[in-house]
Formats: structure tokens, C-alpha cells, sequence
């Protein structure tokens, strides 16, 4: 009785796989063709974004034209006309090892922690937008001027 049990068993399993195949089928091409659908509409997507953000940026441009008296003052430092002056660590790093500072040397010339500094280097952290200006400013200095400000005047004996 086993051998017709067996049997019977593999006929329904037999069965139930053929009828699966079809439906799987079905299912496989209707995956296949929502996700060529998905690409089409990521594709479209990053369009629109770049579209929305050259929008974006030729709507501001008439507004950064004229720049604020307090950045058009002296000593101020200046990139291209029209730029926008930015921070990034690689320009803190390459400035401090060409003023010949040590990190809190680069601390005391521009008024913060040494922490502060490493940070801002490894790119863990970015200065206010408000101490940007000043920092360049500072940056853009000679060595013995930027030196002069960071060694202690000796007390007068």
C-alpha cells in the first residue's frame, strides 16, 4: 500500500507544479516589466531634480549679484567675482602646514579649540557659516604676521 501512497503523492506534487509554473510565469513577467517601469520613473525623477535645481539657481543669482556691505569691506578674502568663498578641510590643512602652525597654534590665531580645529581638518565638523569669513580672512595671512599673533608678547620685567 506504501508504493500506491508514494505514488499518489508525487502525482499531486506533479500536478501542483505545472499549474504553479504557469502562474509563476505570469507573476515573473509582471515583476519584470513594473520594475523597467521603476527605472523609466527614476530616470525621470533625476531630470525633474536637475531641472528644480537649475530653476533654483538662476532664480538666486540676481539676489547674489550685489554683495552685502558687511563682505565688500576690506581685508576681506575674494574669489571669482560672483563665487561663493567656501570652506573645506583640505584648504585648513594646506593652509596650516603652509603658515607652519601646529593645531593649537591654528586655535589660538583663530579663537577657538584645538578640538575644534581637528575637527574641522577631519571633516567631522564645519565652522559656522559666521566664522568662515574671518577664519579665511586669517588663513590668508603672511607667516610672521599670522606668528606674530599667535606667540604671547613676553610681559615687560
Amino acid at each position: 500500500m506504501t508504493t500506491f501512497a508514494d505514488s499518489l503523492k508525487k502525482e499531486i506534487a506533479r500536478v501542483a507544479r505545472k499549474e504553479l509554473r504557469d502562474e509563476l510565469g505570469a507573476l515573473r513577467k509582471t515583476s519584470l516589466q513594473q520594475r523597467s517601469e521603476i527605472a523609466a520613473l527614476k530616470k525621470q525623477l533625476k531630470a525633474l531634480q536637475t531641472q528644480t535645481n537649475q530653476l533654483g539657481r538662476t532664480r538666486a543669482e540676481p539676489a547674489r549679484s550685489a554683495p552685502p556691505a558687511s563682505a565688500a569691506g576690506a581685508g576681506a578674502p575674494r574669489g571669482k567675482p560672483g563665487r561663493k568663498v567656501v570652506f573645506t578641510a583640505e584648504r585648513l590643512k594646506t593652509q596650516r602646514a603652509r603658515l607652519g602652525l601646529t593645531q593649537e597654534q591654528a586655535a589660538r590665531l583663530l579663537g577657538v579649540s584645538s578640538l575644534s580645529i581637528w575637527k574641522w581638518e577631519s571633516g567631522g565638523a564645519v565652522p559656522r557659516a559666521s566664522r568662515v569669513p574671518k577664519i579665511l580672512e586669517r588663513l590668508a595671512l603672511g607667516k610672521r604676521e599670522a606668528l606674530a599673533l599667535v606667540t604671547p608678547e613676553a610681559p615687560p620685567t
